[in-house]
């Protein structure tokens, strides 16, 4: 697996400012549930920012707040320079064009009942492509993520988690969108799975110029295949910088647990990994009691 390859400024295509995102409270008068405060990132054409934070953190929610299936309580999100914070069905039809996303599980985001062919078929026709043109544009893209033609009348189950993720992938390649959310995309698979999984992800964005938003817990995953990555704890991201940099030397102490947490697999290293960050964890366990505040 090749990491990202560094690059220098590119053209911003997506930008999002002082971001909020609450929820309303269950029950009468309950008080709303906030789930991002103040968000700033941005991300240029052709540039993966890798997202990484524990569960809970709230990576998935700005994700789903960039594709428009989150609320969006302050802030602005401006894509190719558009307001899209508030953007309405009709617009979010033309927008998904440009921007598209790829789930977790690769399974449940396929309609077990459709065959291949008409699972990559279906963005297309909603978009008024020709059926003709449509079938050679599925040709294409099976080609694009390594999986063979007669991929097209087979159905989901038929295929392995990793070949079940290219479809996916596949699918949000369709269109040929600018950006792709990519929502822990490799979490279930295996290591030799996700590696090659990751390698196309790589290979894409080398030949067509996507840009990716990669959202995972994992460090060592967003090593591999960001350009930048912003860190989230807590609904706020407390660091955010260059990959090799945020991963390898990070300065806010929660990025310093996670890439204690990632194992390695020398046991020597690993022990040692296991013993720092419970060090690390309990020194600011005591000065988040000393300051009065939750560690």
């Amino acid at each position: 697996m090749r990491a990202a390859e560094s690059a220098p400024a590119r053209q911003e295509l997506l930008r999002v400012d002082n971001l909020v995102v609450e929820y309303a409270g269950k029950g009468f008068r309950a008080r709303k549930f906030r789930a991002l405060t103040d968000i700033n990132i941005s991300i240029g054409q052709g540039e993966t920012l890798g997202l990484v934070g524990e569960s809970g953190s709230g990576k998935t929610t700005l994700g789903r707040a960039v594709l428009g299936l989150a609320p969006v309580s302050g802030g602005k999100i401006t894509f190719e320079g558009q307001d899209i914070s508030h953007a309405g069905r009709k617009q979010r039809r033309v927008l998904s064009r440009d921007m598209q996303v790829v789930f977790q599980d690769p399974y449940t985001s396929l309609n077990p009942a459709l065959e291949i062919g008409d699972i990559l078929a279906e963005p297309l026709g909603v978009q008024g492509m020709e059926q003709a043109a449509a079938k050679k544009r599925v040709k294409e893209l099976l080609d694009q993520v390594g999986l063979p033609s007669d991929a097209i009348h087979r159905l989901p189950r038929e295929f392995s988690g990793g070949q079940r993720q290219r479809v996916a992938i596949a699918r949000a390649l369709a269109l040929s969108p600018k950006l792709i959310v990519c929502d822990e995309p490799v979490s279930a698979l295996d290591l030799s799975t996700q590696a090659r999984v990751l390698d196309l992800f790589l290979q894409i964005q080398k030949d067509t110029g996507v840009s990716y938003l990669f959202v995972s817990h994992d460090l060592d995953v967003v090593r591999h295949i960001s350009h930048r990555v912003a860190v989230m704890y807590r609904g706020e991201i407390v660091e955010q910088g260059p990959a090799d940099v945020v991963t390898r030397d990070p300065e806010h102490p929660y990025t310093q647990r996670l890439l204690l947490a990632s194992p390695v697999p020398d046991p020597d290293r690993q022990e040692k990994r296991r013993a720092d960050r419970h060090r690390l964890l309990e020194e600011q366990r005591i000065q988040a009691e000393q300051a009065g505040v939750p560690a």
